[in-house]
């Protein structure tokens, strides 16, 4: 099984690919998308919506996992951050992937065992997971996680399933 997640920002845009056979994890690739402040939101949702078509069609990952949005008090950022975050599903949708959603609490509960780790204590516990050698940037990480997580929560039936199963087919 192979999935990309996603870490949605109108800034920077994390994204990771991920795959597992049912018994380990091995990172694929990861990176993040980044726009310029100064630019229309509109241009800076399109370059987002472009540079993740390009992503899913270049590594043909079968599922994509999106972060959920965390609302504090800033609303003009939740709006924004729902922007993007729509730009990300869309994208993964216009490829035919299913998409999930997990809120940051289950994505770090899942990949550090414990729901309120901080921005570190993800980027190292994904390093270590995926056996990376050096940590990747911190959304590109957060991204990561969230595919992790979606893997953590796949029974290992479904994703032996997946992985055998010819080109084209679904699990």
């Amino acid at each position: 099984m192979r999935v990309i997640g996603i870490d949605p920002g109108t800034t920077t845009t994390g994204w990771g690919i991920v795959e597992s056979n049912g018994q380990t994890l091995r990172h694929v690739a990861n990176g993040c998308i980044r726009t310029q402040t100064g630019e229309s939101l509109p241009n800076r949702l399109g370059k987002i919506f472009a540079e993740l078509t390009r992503i899913i069609v270049e590594h043909q990952p079968q599922q994509a996992i999106v972060e959920e949005i965390f609302v504090s008090q800033n609303v003009q950022s939740a709006l924004k951050l729902g922007h993007a975050r729509g730009v990300a599903i869309a994208a993964a949708n216009h490829q035919g992937l299913p998409i999930h959603e997990y809120t940051a609490l289950q994505v770090k509960k899942s990949v550090v065992g414990y729901g309120h780790a901080d921005k570190q204590q993800m980027q190292e516990m994904v390093r270590i997971l995926l056996c990376m050698s050096k940590s990747a940037p911190q959304d590109a990480a957060d991204a990561l996680g969230v595919a992790i997580c979606h893997l953590n929560h796949l029974p290992n039936h479904l994703l032996r399933a997946s992985v055998s199963a010819p080109a084209g087919a679904s699990a």
